[in-house]
């Protein structure tokens, strides 16, 4: 009796994180689709007033407003980023009230890696971080290192 008691908490356990994966597939796939679409208001929708987004470049950490002001411009002319998914891993903590993310895009920059924080707020999944990386093979990093010292000078 106490095996399937436990089993059965196990059960609702896992299909509690399969909910919970599902809801957040849903909302970052409409995230990536609302930056194509240029549609600003969707698009900062599901982010935490306490928002960073950390870019490609060494200088991009942009807190909400500031990135909100960076991407107006783009979402007015409807030249939003179309990054397509090609795969996605969750991690849950804090009694799943904290979802960690990585996810490898195809880019208009080839493929890159986004990872990001979300944090259940009130019942609703917020993000507060997410960063965008270039992907870079290990044999390349010195050409790599060296090219961009040369950009510095």
């Amino acid at each position: 009796m106490k095996n399937i008691l436990l089993f059965g908490i196990f059960l609702l356990a896992l299909s509690s994180s399969f909910a919970q994966e599902k809801e957040l597939n849903k909302i970052l796939d409409q995230w990536h689709k609302d930056a194509a679409e240029g549609n600003f208001e969707s698009y900062f929708a599901p982010t935490a007033d306490n928002f960073v987004f950390l870019g490609t470049d060494p200088k991009e950490r942009w807190s909400k407003d500031e990135f909100m002001s960076f991407c107006k411009p783009y979402f007015e002319d409807g030249k939003g980023w179309d990054f397509k998914v090609l795969d996605r891993n969750w991690i849950f903590i804090q009694d799943g009230e904290v979802a960690i993310l990585d996810e490898n895009l195809q880019t208009w920059m080839d493929e890159c890696r986004g990872s990001g924080v979300f944090v259940l707020e009130n019942g609703n999944w917020k993000m507060v971080q997410y960063n965008l990386t270039v992907l870079i093979e290990n044999e390349k990093i010195e050409s790599f290192i060296e090219l961009r010292k040369a950009t510095e000078e």
